[in-house]
């Protein structure tokens, strides 16, 4: 039973830092490409764990299932670009490489499960947390990826306001956490968003193979 643990604790570790790396990274190369270094210059770009992992964070993903990793040092004033737009982008960066990373991993997924492979329980988890963070991080609560994607899209003066109160938001996102609430809503549509992509990836295979 404990040699089962630690089995499932590696896999699930394993899945989790193939979900959070390129999330971070994409963030900090997506302020990179909008003008701002900040990441680059803090060593941000790297595929080194140690760079982004948050221990308190990684150890409340793989107990709570929900976590956080250390957050990509971004400074908007350095884009050269226009600034809400830049935001956008980086804002959303993350998020997309996530989905992406989802349907290679679900696509896959299909293939493995049906040759029945050893790796299987490990792409699953990959699967699992790429889909899983992807669709967290558009929850509109701070410090969460969706939180900043809506400041972008208010006014200058309201976005100002947003971020200067954005720290009183946390404590609605733990209530939201704890009692369940966030899990009731996204819940369904991270499972109707993996059930999409392995309908797709069964199509994929069956004009590959057959």
């Amino acid at each position: 039973m404990r040699s089962l643990d630690i089995y499932s604790l590696l896999i699930n570790a394993i899945a989790l830092l193939v979900a959070i790396i390129p999330h971070e990274i994409a963030h900090g190369y997506a302020a990179y490409l909008c003008g701002d270094t900040t990441a680059k210059d803090d060593g941000r770009l790297s595929l080194n764990p140690l760079k982004h992992i948050d221990p308190i964070g990684l150890i409340s993903l793989l107990v709570l299932r929900f976590g956080w990793a250390k957050a990509v040092p971004i400074n908007p004033y350095r884009f050269t670009k226009n600034r809400k737009l830049s935001s956008l982008f980086v804002s959303i960066a993350g998020v997309v490489t996530n989905f992406i990373l989802g349907i290679i991993f679900g696509i896959i997924y299909v293939y493995v499960q049906f040759k029945s492979m050893a790796i299987t329980p490990l792409i699953s988890s990959i699967f699992w947390y790429n889909i899983m963070l992807g669709v967290f991080n558009l929850v509109p609560l701070p410090p969460l990826d969706g939180s900043k994607v809506l400041a972008t899209l208010l006014p200058e003066k309201i976005e100002w306001k947003f971020y200067k109160y954005e720290k009183y938001f946390y404590f609605v996102l733990v209530i939201a956490l704890v009692s369940g609430f966030v899990s009731k809503i996204i819940s369904p549509i991270i499972f109707k968003f993996m059930d999409w992509i392995l309908v797709v990836g069964v199509k994929v295979w069956n004009i590959i193979l057959f």
